[in-house]
């Protein structure tokens, strides 16, 4: 039986234990999140980008990113067949709210309700990149407003121990203190904290690294590659990752009237477009452009100065010769390519682990706090499948080894990490193979490694914990031998 299959016969078994209670709706509602999208929480500082990133990711202007009412809410954004907004209060019954869309975002009246009443909005609308996993934006943490940062808070880390959200990005301009104590308010406390399997972090606003530079994208990956690292972080995040945020969301939603601007300022001189581009109020009041002062601003609102250079310099060079090409240049280089890559391998090709150990937490929470007949013996079966599942025991391996406590050569350490998943949880991924590795070569890496594996545990030289470790990588590999999906 796999682990998702465990996890609805549990709850399954606290719907007749529970029935009739009021709890029975509260399991309802974890079997209806178990069949539901993985959600996926946006999360980071103030002006950190996160609503930026989250309309990058949809391909369409919902999030507001100015400093509206609406960015101090934690807002949930899910796929649907209709356009609506819910507005879900901290008391009372949740009730559908008027809303607009105004210069490209979501604009919701909430009529007298204070921000701080409001426990989150709840966005429905018609999109494909929605359709396997629900984005959650947050609001920023380091506010200048406790209240509005204490609702992140809350929300990533509430008084019981399962959170709403399954993974989280996490958005960061700089590393600071505050960014690794957020991570840690996150870990999975039940399987091995610290535990990375959930979080990614993003080096978000990677354009401002360089100060606009052309060359801007490239520091920001070194600085990357310098977290990723730093053990401190590896104990947090699976990997960091740089991404210019504004860039990705405006060539995700490039229109032609703005390519054809960008091509006006790309007609001038590299150097009078350099000269122009020194500042943004240069640019504005720069007449040689053939372009009104409103349209100047528009393309630096869009793209900022970082993207009006890249962009003109591609058009200039003839890389690109429409708006689509154009958009898709810009798409490759912003870096949000590789953090949708990541969210497929990392998050969603892992969404049963995910999601049952969401369900298993909350569920476990919920029959320790109401005993009834029964529940004791509920929970022992939860605890059972906690401790049993394979996917479970490959965290905790994946754990110990970010946290130091299993300890080997660094070859050794990334051959571990990535047949854990860290690359990627399909079996190709694990193996270090090319995507589309036929089975043949899947079967013989596997077999290969599992040999390998096999003597090194064996071995009365190895050290205990790397025993112990490597028994886990073998189940994983005999696994990917026994899997002929």
């Amino acid at each position: 039986m796999s682990l998702l299959d465990e996890t609805v016969a549990l709850l399954d078994d606290a719907r007749r234990i529970y029935a009739g209670s009021e709890l029975a709706d509260v399991i309802d509602d974890l079997g209806t999140r178990l069949a539901a999208p993985l959600r996926v929480a946006i999360a980071g500082k103030v002006k950190s980008g996160k609503s930026t990133l989250l309309n990058a990711l949809v391909g369409e202007q919902l999030a507001p990113t100015d400093e509206g009412e609406c960015t101090k809410i934690v807002t949930w954004y899910r796929d649907g067949h209709t356009y609506q907004v819910l507005l879900v209060p901290h008391e009372g019954e949740p009730r559908q709210v008027p809303f607009v869309r105004e210069a490209g975002s979501v604009e919701v009246d909430l009529g007298d309700t204070a921000p701080g009443d409001i426990e989150r909005l709840d966005i429905t609308w018609p999109s494909q990149q929605l359709r396997d996993v629900t984005l959650i934006d947050t609001p920023g943490i380091g506010s200048l407003s406790t209240d509005i940062s204490d609702r992140t808070w809350s929300f990533i880390r509430p008084d019981d121990d399962d959170t709403p959200a399954d993974a989280v990005l996490y958005l960061m301009k700089h590393l600071h203190a505050g960014d690794l104590d957020f991570l840690a308010t996150f870990h999975d406390t039940e399987v091995s904290q610290p535990n990375p399997v959930n979080a990614i972090g993003v080096l978000s606003r990677a354009d401002e690294i360089g100060v606009g530079r052309l060359d801007a994208l490239g520091s920001a990956n070194r600085i990357a590659a310098r977290y990723r690292r730093d053990p401190r972080v590896r104990r947090l995040v699976q990997t960091v990752v740089p991404v210019a945020g504004l860039l990705a969301e405006s060539a995700a939603t490039l229109t032609e009237d703005e390519y054809r601007a960008l091509v006006v300022v790309a007609d001038r001189t590299p150097k009078e477009t350099e000269e122009a581009l020194l500042s943004a109020d240069r640019f504005v009041d720069t007449p040689e452009i053939a372009l009104t002062s409103l349209e100047r601003a528009h393309l630096l609102d869009r793209f900022g100065i970082f993207g009006v250079r890249l962009a003109t310099m591609l058009i200039r060079r003839e890389v690109v010769a429409n708006a689509r090409e154009l958009s898709a240049e810009l798409l490759e280089r912003s870096g949000l390519d590789e953090v949708r890559e990541l969210l497929r391998t990392l998050f969603l090709q892992r969404r049963d682990l995910l999601k049952s150990r969401s369900a298993l937490f909350a569920l476990d929470r919920l029959v320790g706090e109401h005993p009834v007949p029964g529940a004791d013996a509920l929970r022992s079966d939860i605890e059972r499948v906690l401790a049993g599942a394979h996917g479970f025991a490959e965290l905790r391996v994946l754990s110990s080894l970010r946290a130091g406590q299993v300890t080997a050569r660094d070859e050794v350490v990334k051959e571990m990490e990535r047949l854990l998943g860290c690359n990627g949880a399909a079996p190709a991924r694990r193996l270090g193979l090319d995507d589309d590795a036929s089975r043949a070569e899947i079967e013989t890496t596997a077999k290969e490694a599992l040999a390998a594996w096999r003597r090194r545990a064996e071995n009365p030289l190895t050290q205990h914990d790397l025993q112990v470790a490597g028994q886990v990588i073998i189940r994983t590999l005999e696994g990917l031998l026994t899997d002929r999906t």
